[in-house]
This record gives structure tokens, C-alpha cells and sequence, in this order.
């Protein structure tokens, strides 16, 4: 006797699955990261990351009116910063006519309904290429904190609609909260990098920003690889000092982490897919290993499928491009 049950009956054409899927990819999912650089005309090709450039805020704006049209609605901003302008306190990122906060207006003039959120770190300004201020080889915790917490600011001065803190310094969700809301910008939200892991997948950012520690690494306040339990206790505390939208850094190898969040907060959850995961695609598909465009939509569709509301992605135009 075969079963009454025949699961394949809900697969037989291309529209029969689309209308029992359980997840769906869309334009109002991606969030596209850009880094951002110096100078006029300036397009400068990343070459650990194919496709992607660092570019200056002319050509942004040819960028910006190109996704606005592909549908995509967020941009996570990063930017180049010159070695000159470094130290060890990253007093530049406090500048309200630098480059963040300029790209920051450029974005808000050119695509006004782009959400725009920025990267708060203190490593692409530091002369260490840590997230936080050194001391005799220790980041401080509470001094990067004040740091960190004007650099946010700044940022929502500037236009910002949310300030992304990606250091994993303690408290720095609480901080920025209350600086935001003494300051009366209290409509300018927080995307919190509440689950950043001490991962080797992120070597390509790090050439992008030129922004690797220039002395050990970040295992002293990013997360351990192999804990998870922490991570839903990093995430509920950041919900409480104020974060709106809670992130997991990497992602594709930290599906399992989405889920336990997802399973337990009612914000929306941002995963991002890094710049390792990103170049072992690229690589294997110029390789003819790997169907790019498949394997790409699958991986995104399995951030879906993990409970992430927002998936910052350097495949964003690519996939929106094939959703249209």
C-alpha cells in the first residue's frame, strides 16, 4: 500500500512550490554594504572581493541612483580611512566633515529614501587596527565606549537613520542610546552587531578598509567561535540598553545561531553575509565548480529560512538583478 501522503504531490511544477514556499527572498530583504574612499572618479576594485570597489562620493551617487532603481532599500556605509588621519583614539571618526558623515549627506541627497546605516568602529581610524583604544596592549573598554558613543552621534547628525556599534565593546548599545536621546534624536535607530564572532572569514573587509589589528587579534572582545549560548545573552542585553535591530556576524557558518535568537527576541534580526563567504563563491565560480547565481540565491534564501529579517550582502545588486 503506498501512502495517502505523497509529499511530491507539492512539487510537481515551478508554481505549485512557489505557492506552498515557506520563505521567500526579496528586494525588501538585502542590504547592501559599500566602502567608501577619498578623492573624484575614484573606483578602485577590491581584489579579494570581485564586484565590489571603493568609491569615491561622485561615483556613490551613480551607485546609489543604480540600486534605487534594481529596488534595493538599505545601505550599510563604511569608509577608507587616510593613514595620516589615524591615531590611537580615532579622533577623525568624531570629524562632522569626514568622510562618514559626508557620505552620510550624499546618501540622503541623492536617494532620500535609502535607508542609510553606518558602521561604528573605531578600527578604520585607529593607527592599532583595533575596534577600541590600546593601552600597554589592552583595548579599554569604557574610554572606546565615549569614543564610540560621539562617533554615533556624529553620524545621526550628519543624517545617519542608524548607527550600526560593530566593536563588542560592553555597554556601548546603553551609551549610545542615551547620547541619541539626550541629544533629542530619538527617531535615529540602532542596529547592533549583538552576535560578532572572532572569525577568520572577514580577511577580505580587512584588506578593503585596510583595517586588520595591526598586533594580535580581536578574541579579547569578540565572540568565541565556539559559544553559543552567549550570544543570545550578548543579544537580549543589547535589546535591553536599546537596540532595535540585532545583528550575527558571520553568517552562513552561524545559522544555527540566527535561529536560537529568532527563537527567542520579537526585534527584527540582521545576519551578514561576510567578505569570506563572499570570495569562496566568487573563487569556486570562476573556477566552474559552483553555479554562481544558484548556490548565491540558496545561501540568501537560507538566511530566510534561519529567521533573518535583514541580510547584509555584497550579492545584493546581483540578486536583485535576478529577483527583477
Amino acid at each position: 500500500m503506498y501512502p495517502n501522503q505523497r509529499n511530491r504531490r507539492l512539487r510537481q511544477s515551478p508554481a505549485l512550490r512557489q505557492l506552498v514556499s515557506e520563505n521567500q527572498v526579496t528586494c525588501n530583504d538585502l542590504m547592501l554594504p559599500l566602502f567608501i574612499a577619498e578623492g573624484t572618479q575614484v573606483k578602485d576594485p577590491i581584489a579579494s572581493m570581485p564586484g565590489c570597489y571603493r568609491l569615491s562620493l561622485d561615483l556613490l551617487q551613480e551607485e546609489l541612483k543604480a540600486i534605487t532603481d534594481l529596488g534595493i532599500k538599505a545601505v550599510l556605509l563604511f569608509v577608507k580611512v587616510d593613514d595620516v588621519l589615524k591615531d590611537n583614539k580615532g579622533t577623525e571618526a568624531l570629524n562632522p566633515e569626514g568622510l562618514m558623515q559626508r557620505a552620510v549627506r550624499t546618501v540622503k541627497t541623492t536617494s532620500p529614501d535609502m535607508v542609510v546605516m553606518t558602521d561604528v568602529a573605531l578600527d578604520p581610524y585607529s593607527s592599532h587596527g583595533h575596534d577600541g583604544i590600546v593601552e600597554e596592549g589592552k583595548i579599554l573598554n569604557d574610554p572606546t565606549v565615549e569614543i564610540l558613543s560621539q562617533m554615533a552621534l556624529s553620524h545621526a547628525q550628519a543624517g545617519a537613520d542608524f548607527v550600526a556599534p560593530s566593536d563588542m565593546m560592553d555597554g556601548r548599545v546603553l551609551s549610545i542610546r542615551t547620547t541619541l536621546e539626550e541629544s533629542g534624536l530619538t527617531d535615529t535607530g540602532i542596529m547592533s552587531y549583538s552576535a560578532k564572532y572572532a572569525s577568520s572569514f572577514y580577511g577580505p573587509f580587512r584588506e578593503a578598509l585596510d583595517s586588520a589589528p595591526g598586533f594580535g587579534d580581536k578574541r579579547t572582545y569578540q565572540m568565541d567561535p565556539a559559544n553559543r549560548l552567549e550570544a543570545l545573552s550578548e543579544t537580549l542585553r543589547d535589546i535591553e540598553e536599546g537596540a532595535d535591530i540585532v545583528m550575527v556576524k558571520p553568517g552562513l557558518a552561524y545559522l544555527d545561531i540566527i535561529r536560537d535568537i529568532r527563537d527567542n527576541v520579537e526585534v527584527p534580526i540582521a545576519a551578514y553575509q561576510v567578505s569570506g563567504e563572499y570570495a569562496m563563491l566568487k573563487a569556486a565560480a570562476q573556477k566552474g565548480w559552483l553555479e554562481h547565481d544558484a548556490v548565491m540565491m540558496e545561501q540568501l534564501l537560507a538566511f530566510k529560512r534561519a529567521g533573518a529579517n535583514l541580510i547584509a550582502t555584497y550579492h545584493a545588486k546581483e540578486a536583485a538583478q535576478l529577483l527583477a
